[in-house]
C-alpha cells in the first residue's frame, strides 16, 4: 500500500474514533502494539496522530493501533485488562491504580516532567481566586482528570465545600480542549483545565482562547503519563517502545512529532513524582488501587 493511501485509511479510521488500522508492512500479529489515547492529548490534530503512529512503527518495529476513546475511564479500563499494550493517560487515574499499572514514560515540558492545573474564566473577569467563581456554571474536563477536576475539587474540599454546593450547575466536556470552547463561547463562566494543553492552544488555536483568561495555575504536578498494565512492566513491546520515546530528540521524524507537541521529549522517571497527587487524593477520601 502507498504512503498516501496508508495515511488516508488512518485519518478515516481515527476520525471515526476506532483508532486506525497500519499499512500492511509485513509486521506479524504478534508485533501489534496498541496504543491508547485520552482527551488529555490533543486528539483532534489527525496529522499528528499520523505522524506518531508512522514513528511509533518505524522505531518499534511493530505495527501500532491507536485507540481512542471518549473517557479516561474507559482507556483506563482497557489498559488494566490488556486490551492495551500501553496508553497515554491521566496522573490521577495511574495513582489510583497503581498496584495494576506501571510507568513507560513521562513527557517532558519546558524541561521539566510537570505541569499544572489552570482555571480559567471568561476574559474580562479579572477574578484572582477560586473564591471569586462562586455560583457559577463550570465546565470540568473529566471526573478522572487530574487537571481537570481533581485539584479542583480538592480545593475546594479545603474550603469546607464541593462543586455540587460551591457552583450553581458543573458539567464535564469529555476534553479539555472542549472546557476551554465551553468558557470561550459562554456556555460556562469558569472551567478547570490542563495547563499544558491551556498553553499549546495558545499557540496553535489563538481564538479559541481569546475569549478567556487564567484566574489562577496550581502548583506543579507529575506530567500526564504513558502507562502499561504492571504485567508488561518488562515485556518487549514495552521495552520497544520505551526505547521508541527516549530516542524521539535523536530522530528527525521524532523531532518533528516532539515539535508539534511542544515537547522536549520523554523518559523515565519514578513513580514518586506522582505522589502529590496521591495527596490531593486523600484530601478527598479516594482509595489508590
Amino acid at each position: 500500500m502507498k504512503p498516501t493511501l496508508a495515511r488516508r485509511a488512518f485519518l478515516r479510521g481515527c476520525a471515526a474514533c476506532a483508532g486506525a488500522l497500519a499499512p500492511d508492512l509485513g509486521f506479524a500479529e504478534a508485533d501489534e502494539l496498541r496504543f491508547g489515547l485520552t482527551p488529555v492529548f490533543l486528539t483532534s490534530d489527525l496529522e499528528l496522530l499520523s505522524r506518531l503512529k508512522i514513528y511509533l512503527e518505524r522505531a518499534t518495529g511493530r505495527r501500532v493501533k491507536m485507540i481512542t476513546r471518549r473517557t479516561y475511564q474507559e482507556i483506563t479500563s482497557m489498559l488494566i485488562s490488556r486490551e492495551l499494550d500501553a496508553a497515554w493517560i491521566c496522573g490521577y487515574p495511574f495513582v489510583a491504580n497503581a498496584e495494576q499499572l506501571a510507568l513507560v514514560a513521562v513527557p517532558i515540558w519546558r524541561g521539566r516532567p510537570l505541569y499544572q492545573s489552570y482555571l480559567i474564566a471568561g476574559k474580562g473577569r479579572n477574578a484572582r481566586s477560586l473564591n471569586e467563581l462562586k455560583g457559577d456554571i463550570h465546565a470540568f474536563s473529566d471526573p478522572d482528570s487530574n487537571s481537570g477536576y481533581l485539584v479542583t475539587a480538592a480545593e475546594m474540599a479545603a474550603l469546607g465545600t464541593s462543586p455540587d454546593r460551591f457552583f450553581s450547575r458543573a458539567f464535564f466536556t469529555y476534553g479539555h480542549r472542549n472546557v476551554v470552547r465551553a468558557v470561550d463561547t459562554g456556555l460556562a463562566a469558569s472551567g478547570s483545565v490542563d495547563g499544558y494543553i491551556y498553553e499549546v492552544l495558545k499557540e496553535t488555536e489563538p481564538d479559541l482562547v481569546a475569549g478567556t483568561e487564567v484566574v489562577r495555575k496550581s502548583t506543579w504536578l507529575g506530567f500526564p503519563p504513558i502507562a502499561c498494565p504492571a504485567s508488561l512492566d518488562r515485556a518487549p513491546v514495552t521495552m520497544a517502545l520505551r526505547d521508541a520515546l527516549a530516542g524521539m530528540p535523536d530522530d528527525p521524524d521524532g523531532r518533528a512529532v516532539l515539535a508539534m507537541l511542544r515537547l522536549d521529549g520523554f523518559r523515565e522517571e519514578p513513580a514518586t513524582l506522582y505522589a502529590p497527587i496521591a495527596e490531593l487524593m486523600r484530601s478527598l477520601g479516594v482509595s489508590r488501587g
